[in-house]
């Protein structure tokens, strides 16, 4: 089995409210220095056996109709691929 892991952040110049809340209240508690936040979404998804090529396909489509917003959110892919069969 592998793993594929994804992280959904909103596309640069697309305001983050929950990210400037975070902004917010780091400088309220004293942090300072702090420019700007961004949240996203990470996403864990475990993959049956199969060709990497395929399944990072199947992710990316699973991104594009599911776990992302096109319009709104950039995604990054990282597939780790599991453990080897013993010998």
């Amino acid at each position: 089995m592998a793993k594929a892991v994804v992280y959904v952040t909103y596309k640069r110049g697309v305001l983050d409210p929950q990210g400037e809340a975070v902004r917010g209240a780091l400088s309220s508690l004293g942090f300072q220095g702090v420019a700007g936040v961004r949240v996203g979404k990470y996403i864990e998804i475990e993959l049956a056996n199969g060709r990497p090529e395929e399944q990072r396909a199947a992710v990316e489509k699973m991104c594009r109709e599911l776990l992302a917003n096109p319009v709104l959110e950039d995604f990054r892919i990282e597939i780790a691929p599991g453990p080897s069969a013993p010998k």
